[in-house]
């Protein structure tokens, strides 16, 4: 049987695979030959990140796919229903990249309150010339530790962010439509364990109480945070994306941020990704990334195992 892995798979993923008698193939496909390459090759099984989608064309003309894997979180580029109506199993690794998402959230955080997102793009121009003005303005930083850190959203993902919160003296308050309350437990490097309960509020307390405000929802119709729930944000606090591009509105928050309203904002996923605006990509208030929340050698290996496991008992080779 046959694996496409489109967007990559780890090594891991393909000795677990190859062990059990698939044959993976990791040629990168454009979409628009996709189509005909599934069935020239007749793939059996189609492996997508974020790059590649899976919609209902695609799976009628490829009769062939056995099972579409989702390599994360959010399925949102498969047409998730048809494809399980017409019979093929749609898989996904929602627990194997929870933590990097964490530690990404934290990066842009740690690099926020001490504005390391601006200083790393004056530094190399104006360093030389005016150190002390940038030492200067760059002098008003903020700890963490004491500060409220709103996680909405508070699945996988968001539970872990609290882990790392909690670890860093912060506070915690958490708003889920589904989850109404989590045991966030910590394992520590000398064997003591802490149980820590974290009840779901409702958001527009969350976003009046915290400092920091991240996100981790699925793919919405409509956004989470829109100017009106940026108004009732707390002045000088900040807002994290590392969850879908589309949660959150971006010209509102620029309007907010050009206010004075937020500090500072930071992204991982865009509006209109894989092409961001110019004009959130040039604001000197945004810490950016390119969606790369998942992208960390240790996710990927769990994903790429993970995937395997599950196609591996789906199909049972001979």
């Amino acid at each position: 049987m046959k694996v496409l892995a489109n967007d990559g798979i780890s090594q891991s993923g393909i000795n677990a695979l190859e062990a059990a008698g698939f044959e993976v193939i990791t040629t990168k496909v454009a979409q628009e030959q996709l189509e005909n390459y599934i069935n020239e090759h007749q793939i059996d099984v189609l492996l997508v990140r974020s790059a590649t989608t899976a919609r209902k064309e695609l799976i009628d003309a490829c009769p062939s796919i056995k099972v579409i894997g989702r390599g994360g979180v959010g399925m949102d580029n498969i047409d998730v229903e048809y494809a399980r109506e017409k019979g093929l199993h749609v898989i996904n690794t929602p627990a194997a990249s929870s933590a990097s998402v964490a530690e990404l959230v934290f990066a842009h955080l740690f690099g926020g309150v001490r504005f390391l997102y601006d200083a790393n793009r004056n530094m190399p121009l104006e360093g030389d010339s005016k150190f002390k003005d940038l030492k200067k303005a760059y002098a008003g930083g903020r700890e963490l530790r004491g500060k409220t850190i709103g996680i909405i959203g508070f699945g996988r993902i968001g539970q872990e962010v609290a882990k790392i919160a909690i670890g860093c003296g912060m506070n915690v308050k958490a708003s889920d439509m589904y989850v109404e309350e989590a045991a966030i437990k910590l394992d520590f490097f000398d064997g003591q364990k802490l149980t820590f309960n974290i009840k779901s509020e409702p958001i527009s307390e969350v976003l009046k109480q915290s400092d920091f405000v991240t996100l981790h929802v699925p793919a919405q119709k409509e956004y989470v945070i829109g100017k009106a729930e940026m108004n009732l944000m707390k002045d000088g606090a900040a807002l994290i994306n590392a969850a879908r591009g589309g949660v959150i509105d971006e010209e509102a928050l620029l309007e907010t941020l050009e206010e004075g309203k937020l500090s500072f904002a930071a992204l991982d996923t865009f509006e209109t990704e894989p092409t961001p605006a110019i004009k959130v990509l040039m604001n000197t208030s945004v810490s950016l990334s390119p969606h790369i929340g998942a992208a960390t050698k240790e996710a990927q290996d769990r994903i790429g195992t993970e995937l395997a496991s599950q196609i591996i008992d789906i199909l049972k080779p001979a």
